[in-house]
């Protein structure tokens, strides 16, 4: 299992329901898909027992500290990235303009962004679409995420409160 959030903008509340709620799904890999904001919220990640990969968001100005918090349990980086995950081709980018491009290259199983802070799973071509919403839940409310079942190439979105 694989999980997956954005946008957490700092709201250390939803990101520990979130952590919590990745262990308890057993997952292997946490994919986040920028906007963290600040590297105190990043640091909760950690607790999720697993390997952390994330993109910067248009809101991550403290780069270098985001970097520096992830390390020993995962990595940051410029989007888009690119990788595999037992077999599973994943591009992850923050912002949706970089989605179209993704999903006509033909060439990914799963296509996630962030950004938008809305919530979507859908199937585009060959590749499965996910934003998983925004963790943090400032704009809506709601706080969603992720989980991504690599087996079955199946998405679900997760209200987290």
């Amino acid at each position: 299992m694989i999980g997956i959030l954005s946008d957490s903008h700092d709201n250390l509340v939803a990101l520990r329901k979130a952590v919590s709620l990745f262990r308890d799904a057993g997952c292997e890999l946490l994919v986040h898909a920028g906007d963290f904001i600040a590297p105190f919220a990043a640091r909760e990640l950690e607790k999720a027992g697993c390997p952390v990969k994330a993109v910067f968001g248009n809101c991550d100005g403290e780069k270098k500290g985001l970097v520096s918090a992830l390390k020993g349990f995962g990595k940051v980086r410029e989007a888009p990235w690119v990788f595999e995950h037992r077999g599973t081709r994943i591009f992850l980018a923050h912002l949706d303009g970089a989605v179209a491009n993704a999903v006509a290259k033909r060439a990914y199983d799963i296509v996630i962004y962030g950004h938008t802070h809305k919530p979507e799973v859908r199937v585009s071509g060959p590749a499965l679409v996910v934003n998983p919403g925004e963790t943090g839940g400032w704009l809506s409310g709601k706080g969603t995420v992720a989980l991504f079942d690599p087996a079955t190439g199946r998405a679900e979105i997760i209200g987290i409160g």
